[in-house]
């Protein structure tokens, strides 16, 4: 489930709650490639290159969501120009700090996995890049944004100065 729609003003800003879906589908199919890569790598010093230098791409497009706003990430303006104009308009906004939220979770994980390519070799870019994928799949199949949840139980915790409080 995707993060609820904020009824504060913010909803003016909101997004199309089928844009981070969108993206978290190229995200999944990525992170898939990465985790085969990783396991050849096991056994091929030049696949597991391969697939560090995939997870770091990853990471940048999470950095770039993260700091950018899910409104300016790579995918998300790929799903506004090409694949929204073909769709009915949503039916609802979404507030868009829980899915930016989550691209810092992404990156946190994604750079997990990398820093320890270097300690423990491509078997951590397979658990990480698992990490991501189930994650990115849940919500591109099933609307279930986990980073979004983490940023609600933050916010209604007090950790976060959210609006997950009300939500």
């Amino acid at each position: 489930m995707t993060a609820p729609a904020s009824t504060t003003p913010s909803v003016s800003r909101g997004i199309d709650p089928r844009g981070p879906r969108f993206a978290a589908g190229i995200v999944a199919a990525l992170f898939l490639v990465v985790i085969a890569l990783a396991l050849l790598g096991l056994d091929s010093p030049g696949l597991a290159i391969a697939a560090l230098v995939l997870s770091t791409y990853n990471a940048l497009v999470f950095l770039w969501g993260a700091v950018a706003g899910v409104q300016r990430h790579p995918y998300g303006l790929l799903f506004k120009r090409v694949v929204r104009p073909r769709l009915t308009p949503p039916t609802e906004l979404e507030d868009p700090t829980p899915p930016t939220f989550a691209q810092g979770v992404g990156l946190v994980v994604t750079v997990v996995g990398i820093v320890l390519f270097f300690v423990a070799g491509p078997i951590a870019l397979v658990v990480a890049g698992a990490a991501a994928f189930l994650a990115a799949f849940l919500n591109s199949v099933f609307a279930y944004c986990l980073g979004c949840q983490i940023y609600l139980l933050l916010a209604r915790a007090g950790i976060l100065g959210g609006r997950g409080a009300a939500a």
